[in-house]
């Protein structure tokens, strides 16, 4: 009779220790982006409403912007200007000329030394205006530049593409600290599950594992793992593994429960001798010692 009590806490133990196991999971977004404003202002208009599919850099969003898009135009004003510089141009060139008539005047001794220095320093001058002009010129290209992109401020984009989850703020709001909009990247999903440290050595990176959702009309998807941890829970004797789930047509939603088919290698098993019972691995030494004090030793 003890020997039969024996044989049915084997039993009930081994199932758990080889074979394919179903372990709990959730099925989250991949990222979550809380989109706000780099710059303090008003909002101007909102582009995109809760539940719409966005791209990454589609604009969500403007912000008040009369002032930014009146420096655009002064600034590109200044950088399309030429005529300083055509001046300095011409300025230098009748220096180069008037020099070239010097020397060949003083190699003919028809002028002094002192007025061949004189028009070589009149080229010279002439030469650095024209650097300053040009340098002048690039650095209203440049202004014009950050004037365009403090105008870019002035319009929120998506940073990722998605689904706009929540819209926070409307036109004539001040945005200051708070985000505007919550978008979602749902394609593809991140799945999250927790797994005993005796599955360690079985889950590597890379790896297909089949998820079933719990969700309605809902058939089982591979996914593939993309993290492993390398550091085991000492507490609760666990790790957590990554996955990526495809979803292009948008057909799962994220936020449900789903379940992993894990298959783990089976345990050699091995028939137990006359007489002693079957080794036991150390970590089940606690669920079964109570039985075993009970039963004692079989065969009597």
């Amino acid at each position: 009779m003890r020997r039969g009590r024996w044989v049915l806490v084997a039993g009930w133990l081994a199932p758990a220790l080889a074979g394919a196991q179903a372990l709990g999971c959730l099925i989250e977004p991949l990222r979550v982006s809380e989109v706000g404003s780099p710059v303090i202002g008003v909002i101007e208009s909102t582009l995109v409403e809760r539940g719409d599919r966005v791209r990454s850099g589609q604009p969500l969003a403007t912000l008040r912007s009369d002032v930014e898009r009146q420096s655009v135009a002064v600034a590109a004003s200044k950088a399309q200007a030429v005529g300083e510089l055509k001046a300095t141009e011409a300025n230098a060139e009748l220096a180069r000329q008037k020099l070239a008539r010097a020397v060949d005047l003083a190699n003919q001794q028809f002028i002094s030394s002192q007025a061949l220095e004189q028009a070589r320093a009149e080229a010279a001058v002439a030469e650095n205006r024209l650097a300053q002009a040009r340098e002048q010129r690039n650095v209203f290209a440049r202004e014009h530049e950050l004037s365009l992109a403090q105008l870019g401020l002035r319009t929120i984009r998506s940073p990722i593409s998605g689904i706009v989850v929540e819209r926070y703020l409307s036109p004539g709001e001040r945005v200051e600290e708070k985000a505007i909009y919550r978008v979602a990247m749902v394609h593809p999903l991140r799945v999250e599950v927790v797994l005993p440290a005796t599955a360690y050595t079985s889950v590597r990176q890379g790896m297909d594992l089949t998820v079933t959702p719990e969700f309605p009309g809902a058939t089982p998807r591979s996914a593939r793992v993309t993290l492993v941890d390398k550091l085991i829970d000492g507490a609760s004797n666990t790790f957590r593994v990554r996955m990526e789930l495809p979803n292009a047509d948008l057909s799962l939603p994220a936020g449900v429960r789903c379940k992993v088919d894990l298959a783990l290698p089976s345990a050699p098993t091995r028939a137990p001798q006359r007489g002693r019972p079957p080794a036991l691995d150390s970590s089940l030494n606690l669920q079964m010692a109570p039985v075993l004090v009970n039963a004692g030793p079989p065969g009597r």
